[in-house]
């Protein structure tokens, strides 16, 4: 692609670059915290409330730093290890960048 490729934009009805178009996907796609920071493999974060984990009979405290941090399918979750929890899935509204 280069810049002088254009695509319509069927939203607005007009023709934009394609490069304007592709970073807009990029941003839509992106994994957001509960303040809004964009999240990516490998950041740490902090619980920003206290949550009971399922299955494993214990409460992850408000303020426990989670680290090493990967990305799923679904925007609205991250897949995480903590000491004692192995497989711990997090919804990001409970997590806030460090």
């Amino acid at each position: 692609m280069s810049d002088d490729d254009y695509i319509y934009d069927e939203a607005t009805g007009e023709w934009r670059p394609a490069s304007e178009v592709a970073a807009e996907k990029v941003a839509q796609n992106a994994v957001h915290d509960a303040a809004g920071n964009v999240l990516a493999d490998g950041d740490s974060v902090v619980l920003i409330k206290d949550l009971k984990v399922k299955g494993a009979g214990q409460t992850l405290k408000q303020g426990t730093v989670i680290r090493s941090i990967r990305l799923t399918d679904n925007p609205e979750e991250i897949d995480c290890r903590h000491e004692s929890i192995r497989g711990l899935v997090l919804r990001t509204e409970f997590v806030r960048k460090r």
